[in-house]
């Protein structure tokens, strides 16, 4: 990082925004504390390993700030009038993400010591900061929440994902047992997959997957969980529903895919594809390994059957 002459410039400070609503008398107290840097392409402002006593203040250019690795891609962009290293510079502790320049930048950078002079002598400042530091919890409850949902999530099929199953299941089935209500898991596996690969090819693989998912899912209730546990298998939890409930639902889902000929996908016209399901109900005493256990020999039942049908 390159540091610049800076002669004060209120009416570029202005355009900052922790100095928009700052006097006069103020801005011209703390001028002469600002030092003008420069960064290149890709230089590091900010990293985990590096303390931080200073406030960033953009004046052109952009800032991208990377969680955990600079190999992740980049969570949040720092605009022109925006600040970086607020917060590192207030708790006295490393930053807990690396801020990396875009492209060329001029940033103003104050002191820590001065940073504190100015919020004393300005509220407007003072109510600046605490907006800022606002914003930036916001920002981060909303990546959290992000990264949280995007680990559930399976991004072929749009449904949840294994991990997701094992939340559900401890919620609903402690639930159900509180309320003396029963449970059911209908677990399904595309009929004869690897040959509609090996014939069709891999992506419409892909699409008679989204096929599978989309028309089931959008037939359960929205206390139902759909979650794709594997390959072209599938786990469906019915919360508060008995067997004989929860067979009437799996032999009309099973029966709707049945009707499906063919579907139109980005491929072309491809065949429609069938299912085997196999359908467990919760027992006193059951884990989540348990109940899939007797869902998934029900299910080679159904396969051992013929396929296309509904055992359990």
């Amino acid at each position: 990082m390159k540091t610049l002459p800076w002669q004060a410039d209120l009416p570029t400070l202005r355009k900052l925004e922790l100095l928009q609503d700052v006097s006069d008398d103020v801005l011209h107290s703390v001028s002469g504390d600002f030092e003008l840097c420069e960064l290149d392409v890709g230089e590091i402002l900010l990293s985990p390993f590096n303390a931080n006593a200073h406030l960033y203040l953009i004046l052109d250019g952009q800032l991208k700030l990377y969680l955990g690795s600079l190999d992740n891609q980049s969570v949040i962009s720092l605009l022109p009038g925006e600040c970086a290293g607020e917060i590192s510079m207030i708790d006295r502790q490393p930053p807990s993400a690396y801020v990396v320049a875009e492209g060329r930048c001029r940033l103003l950078r104050l002191p820590r010591q001065a940073v504190f002079g100015l919020l004393c002598r300005s509220p407007q400042a003072m109510e600046r900061m605490l907006e800022m530091l606002c914003g930036r919890v916001r920002r981060g409850n909303s990546i959290i929440l992000d990264t949280e949902q995007n680990a559930n999530i399976d991004t072929l099929t749009g449904l949840f994902n294994r991990r997701w199953l094992e939340h559900v299941y401890e919620r609903e089935s402690t639930r159900c047992a509180f309320n003396e209500q029963e449970l059911c898991m209908l677990m399904l596996d595309v009929d004869h997959f690897k040959a509609y690969n090996d014939k069709f090819g891999h992506l419409a693989g892909d699409y008679a997957l989204c096929l599978v998912s989309h028309t089931l899912r959008n037939q359960l209730r929205p206390k139902d969980s759909m979650v794709r546990f594997g390959g072209e298998e599938f786990v469906i939890l019915l919360p508060e529903m008995g067997r004989d409930e929860a067979r009437g639902i799996g032999e009309r889902l099973r029966h709707s895919l049945e009707q499906i000929n063919t579907f139109y996908s980005p491929v072309g016209v491809l065949p429609g594809v069938t299912v085997s399901i196999g359908l467990g109900q919760m027992e006193a005493g059951d884990t989540l390994e348990s109940l899939i256990s007797r869902a998934d020999a029900a299910l080679y039942e159904a396969k051992q059957k013929g396929r296309n049908c509904l055992s359990g």
